[in-house]
C-alpha cells in the first residue's frame, strides 16, 4: 500500500509539473491550474515515469475516482 501511495504522489507531482509548465507558457494565465487535470496529461506523466500502458490506465482511473483527473472523453 505504501508503494502505491508513493507512486500516486510521484504521478501527481509529474502531472502538476506538466500543468505548471503549461500555465507558465500562457501569458494570460495568472495562476497555476488546479485539479482535476486532463486524463491525457495523467497518461503522459505515467509514461514519463516508466509505467506500463495497462498500469498507467489503471493508475489514472484511480485518480479519476479520487477527483484528481477528469474522466477520458469517449
Amino acid at each position: 500500500m505504501r508503494r502505491l501511495a508513493i507512486t500516486l504522489a510521484a504521478a501527481l507531482g509529474a502531472v502538476g509539473g506538466v500543468m505548471v509548465t503549461t500555465a507558465q507558457a500562457a501569458p494570460t494565465a495568472g495562476h497555476r491550474e488546479q485539479p482535476p487535470y486532463p486524463y491525457a496529461s495523467c497518461l503522459a506523466a505515467a509514461k514519463q515515469h516508466g509505467e506500463s500502458p495497462s498500469y498507467a490506465v489503471w493508475h489514472c482511473d484511480q485518480l479519476v475516482k479520487k477527483g484528481w483527473v477528469l474522466p477520458p472523453r469517449s
